[in-house]
């Protein structure tokens, strides 16, 4: 899919950096760092399932445990 990203001057400058030290280019880097991002948001988002239903699973014992 093709897509227009307007990014700003010294973001750019940035990633033309990263590009040149990798020998790759600026689209490589922009897709690399997007899969990253997607991979790390969808983790933390299991995670906060997981700890959601862990103090559901678990409230009154962490109510007796405050209490204590």
């Amino acid at each position: 899919m093709a897509m227009t990203v307007r990014l700003p001057e010294d973001l750019d400058a940035k990633l033309d950096e990263i590009a040149r030290a990798r020998h790759t280019s600026k689209h490589a880097v922009i897709i690399e760092a997007a899969e990253r991002f997607a991979n790390s948001e969808s983790k933390t988002t299991r995670v906060m399932t997981l700890a959601d239903g862990i103090i559901d699973r678990y409230a009154d014992v962490m109510k007796r445990l405050e209490d204590a």
